[in-house]
């Protein structure tokens, strides 16, 4: 961890098909051994067929979807004295959003025998639905808070 100053914060631009920043921000995470353009036909391919099969604006439905993942508490381990707590603590915008990509990238990996293209159409939709997997972490994630809430005044 840095100790000397602050990172700044990158400006993201949004994609040319699009115009929008959270698309960018979903090719980057999809995006693996720096292959951009298989990152972005798989983003574009999967929205698609997102509009295909809801008929709405595929942008708006990966938006919703991610705000029903982003979580709200998070545990972070805290050592008080020789023992480790799981500190519930309030997670930020930009690391909420993060986080719920993060969620349905790789639980889109992680559907075996289906194409990356469609297994992330696939898992945008489960999202926008509220079920699926990245919704089941997100619950994991609050219940563990939940259940951590008398370490709170641990936080700092």
């Amino acid at each position: 961890m840095a100790r000397r100053r602050r990172a700044e914060k990158r400006v993201v631009e949004p994609d040319p098909r699009f115009n929008s920043v959270l698309v960018t921000k979903l090719i980057k995470k999809v995006m693996s051994r720096g292959k951009k353009s298989v990152a972005e036909q798989i983003v574009y391919g999967a929205l698609e067929e997102i509009g295909r099969q809801t008929e709405k604006e595929p942008v708006a439905v990966l938006e919703e979807a991610v705000d029903r993942v982003k979580p709200q508490l998070e545990v972070k381990s805290r050592r008080v004295g020789g023992a480790t707590y799981q500190v519930p603590m309030e997670v930020s915008r930009d690391r909420q959003v993060s986080l719920a990509l993060r969620w349905i990238v790789q639980f889109a990996r992680g559907r075996k025998g289906v194409p990356m293209q469609r297994a992330l159409a696939m898992e945008l939709l489960d999202a926008y639905r509220n079920q699926g997997a990245s919704i089941k972490k997100r619950d994991d994630t609050h219940k563990m808070a939940q259940a951590n809430k008398a370490f709170a005044h641990y936080r700092w």
